[in-house]
């Protein structure tokens, strides 16, 4: 190669102009097109959107300080003049409108959580930033809440029918298994017969294309949006399909969008088998005992009966072999079996705090599965768990109205993602589970057996599968939580490693998802969708609360804003907590949501 050449290799056309070199190479560089920074939306999504005209939505007064609005857009987006579903909408207006950036799409996740609940909770969990600056927007995804609803029989008698056999935290006995398997199957031809239309237009994809539509509705040019949960596959479909439509997008708690789908040879795996949700709550499960054990029986009482980890072990070998029976006076008779007690793990490692109960729930049944405890004892951890378990009766749901929250979360995944061909598979392929994540394995796989293929047949044609490693116009931000119980860490590892215009930001928070549960956490995000500005490359927050640790919360807080001001971003003070509306609980009786 020439030297000449080699120079204007090395150095740029730009180099050589700013050097005093001939002027016809710059202006040779200004006729050629250069290829864009960034992927565009495809030609194909943009006709599909572009040509549904902008809805003018008909806001009203609702909730005493929101505003809500309903709209009808197309069922299919290949036939924008057909069929029609109703969207339904929820804003709570920027408390400074003077000086409104604009509108902030949120998602709780799922799938199957509603968007309208989420923007009506945001005055109780986002930061006094957010809420002044920005009209907080929910949105019910298609057939959930009080969008048109998905249902997949004709009346709540032949519902409760079909789902009989599941209602377990999930299923352990081979008896129950069998019931659990027959159900499934039910319920997977009930959505792919009754359930269609709609089941077969609600995929992950189809609220994407309907979350463009709406952006444009609210009159933003370009779309800011904060998504928690399986709200973080929705933010990355978004971000892929409409690489050139965001402002900021932030996904938190990650579900890796190749996992969640099944690429390739994964088709015939179980989706638990991509996610390994089961790891990161086995894995959370272990470092609360550990932590446990450190801090002593002054701490934690747990301590006191030997190692927890194998307390802990010993409750669940003695309810496998035979469940808890209970009498009590007051809470009457009831039953604790194996699948209740790591379904109630399972659920408290959503809450940052859930460390507690965790403990304090295997000493109890450490104590009520001996027969040789003194009386006494027996008596206080009856007591207890007596009130824990009128605690869960007080939540549970009624058959009437029509609950279609099963079909909703079955609606989106089973038509997204691959899964085994057959309900018969699922036993053997949990168990499995199971050995590679001890309590958890069958917990988070028996949830996706309706979705057997040869049982949910139903398909959307227009499904988004890829590829979800777009260069975006716009840096995502990817938050994910090393002790997450739902959506593993990994999950938003191997995301932001996807997406090369992102940038991940961890916590070793607790609890499912990590805003509101660090200062650290909090502030970044906030900065992010305020300013767009980034946390440095590498940061780990610092989570508020950590198990048998009596450090003030303010304390924390304070050196989280530390670790927040080298990354470059302001640090905010206590965080508002997430409401139980944001980070839904395992559904005990049907499957567990992310």
């Amino acid at each position: 190669m020439p030297r000449a050449i080699r120079s204007l290799t090395a150095t740029g056309i730009a180099g050589l102009v700013l050097a005093g070199s001939a002027v016809w190479p710059a202006a040779a560089a200004a006729a050629t097109p250069q290829p864009p920074a960034y992927d565009r939306t495809s030609a194909a999504e943009a006709r599909r959107v572009d040509r549904v005209p902008t809805p003018k939505l008909d806001w009203y007064a609702c909730y005493d300080y929101a505003e809500c609005a309903t709209m009808r857009l197309p069922l299919d987006y290949d036939n924008p003049k057909g069929a029609t579903t109703e969207v339904a909408l929820l804003r709570v207006k920027a408390r400074d409108q003077q000086h409104r950036i604009g509108s902030l799409f949120l998602n709780p996740g799922g799938p199957g959580g509603s968007g309208t609940s989420i923007a009506l909770a945001a005055p109780y969990f986002l930061g006094d930033d957010l809420l002044d600056r920005f009209d907080i927007v929910g949105v019910d995804p298609r057939g959930i809440a009080a969008s048109d609803n998905v249902k997949c029989f004709p009346s709540v008698k032949d519902q409760t029918r079909a789902y009989a056999g599941l209602n377990v935290a999930f299923p352990f006995t081979k008896a129950e298994e069998k019931a659990y398997v027959a159900a499934s199957k039910a319920v997977g031809k009930g959505c792919s017969t009754t359930g269609k239309p709609l089941t077969g237009a609600a995929s992950t994809a189809e609220v994407a294309r309907d979350m463009d539509v709406l952006r444009r509705a609210v009159g933003d040019k370009k779309l800011s949006y904060l998504g928690f949960s399986y709200g973080t596959a929705l933010g990355q479909y978004y971000a892929n399909m409409f690489p050139d439509r965001f402002r900021t997008l932030v996904v938190d708690g990650v579900l890796n969008p190749n996992a969640w789908i099944g690429q390739g040879k994964a088709r015939n795996q179980l989706q638990e088998t991509r996610l390994r949700s089961a790891d990161g709550a086995y894995r959370a499960l272990h470092e609360i005992l550990a932590r446990c054990a450190k801090a002593g029986a002054e701490k934690c009482a747990l301590a006191s009966a030997g190692d927890p980890a194998d307390a802990y072990e010993t409750v669940a070998q003695r309810l496998r072999k035979k469940p808890l029976v209970v009498d009590d006076p007051d809470a009457g008779q009831f039953t604790v079996s194996y699948a209740d007690f790591v379904g109630a793990t399972l659920g408290n490692l959503y809450d940052p705090s859930g460390w507690q109960y965790i403990v304090d729930l295997t000493g109890e049944l450490l104590v009520l599965t001996d027969p040789a405890a003194p009386a006494s004892d027996r008596a206080e951890a009856r007591t207890a768990v007596a009130q824990r378990a009128a605690e869960a009766r007080r939540q549970r749901g009624y058959d009437f109205p029509y609950d279609n929250g099963l079909e909703t979360f079955l609606t989106v995944d089973c038509t997204d993602a691959y899964h085994p061909k057959s309900a018969d598979a699922w036993p053997a392929l949990s168990a499995s589970e199971d050995k590679r994540a001890p309590y958890f394995g069958r917990a988070w796989a028996w949830g996706t057996a309706p979705c057997a293929r040869n049982t949910w047949t139903v398909r959307d044609e227009d499904a988004f599968t890829g590829p979800f490693n777009r260069t975006t116009a716009a840096p995502v931000l990817v938050v994910g939580n090393y002790w997450d119980p739902a959506t593993n860490y990994q999950g938003a590892v191997s995301s932001a490693r996807l997406l090369p215009n992102s940038r991940l930001l961890s916590s070793d928070s607790w609890g499912h998802t990590a805003y509101g549960t660090s200062a650290c956490v909090t502030g970044a995000v906030d900065a992010y969708l305020l300013q767009g500005t980034l946390p440095a490359r590498g940061t780990l927050c610092t989570g508020d609360a950590q198990p048998f640790q009596d450090e003030p919360a303010a304390t924390r807080a304070k050196a989280s804003k530390s670790d927040l001001a080298r990354a470059g971003a302001p640090g905010r003070g206590e965080p508002k907590r997430l409401p139980p509306v944001v980070a839904p609980l395992p559904a005990v009786g049907t499957l567990t949501v992310r």
